[in-house]
């Protein structure tokens, strides 16, 4: 395996998460609530998988190892997209939380936020990974060796299994701080 098609596996569960986020915004519709649940995990899904564990490998190895490359004009121009890109994904599901906080806090409004943000990202990451895959993953690995692509493919598996102990570091020290006081 090649760190590419690491990264377009993940693409592919990444992408799972469309049909059920556009079901959900077919049900609000009609409903006019939200499932604060349903945000939830797809905020947790976003954060901690498409970005944290995903993105996490793009711009932790892979951008950081292609950042020392002489770069074509059109990949560097695409590497700074796709950067971008991720920003804004971290915007938008910051943006989706806060509203879904609203929308629990009693503002009706809220809901109308609620559905944009949600079909922003709906929207947002088919482009992406579409991008991701078929313009710069692949082209990009012209610029590494054999030995180069397996030494980032040995260091996105130790990003992964870091990444659950960081997370669950992270979310018991939430629950001590919450529970029992501690700062």
């Amino acid at each position: 395996m090649l760190p590419v098609d690491l990264l377009v596996q993940e693409h592919k569960i990444i992408e799972r998460m469309v049909p059920p986020i556009k079901k959900e915004l077919s049900r609000m519709k009609e409903t006019k609530d939200v499932n604060p649940n349903f945000i939830d995990a797809t905020v947790d899904f976003i954060r901690t998988y498409a970005d944290h564990c995903h993105h996490g490998k793009e711009e932790g190895v892979l951008f950081r190892e292609l950042a020392k490359k002489r770069l074509s004009q059109e990949r560097a121009t695409t590497m700074r997209e796709l950067i971008e890109e991720h920003v804004y994904g971290r915007k938008t599901t910051r943006s989706l939380e806060c509203a879904k906080e609203r929308f629990v806090s009693g503002n009706p409004e809220a809901l109308k936020d609620v559905r944009k943000f949600l079909g922003d990202l709906a929207e947002f990451y088919p482009k992406h990974i579409e991008k991701e895959d078929k313009k710069f993953f692949y082209p990009a690995m012209e610029y590494f060796t054999l030995q180069e692509q397996e030494t980032m493919l040995h260091e996105f598996y130790d990003f992964d299994r870091k990444l659950i102990h960081e997370k669950y570091t992270k979310t018991i020290a939430e629950m001590e701080k919450t529970a029992l006081g501690k700062r």
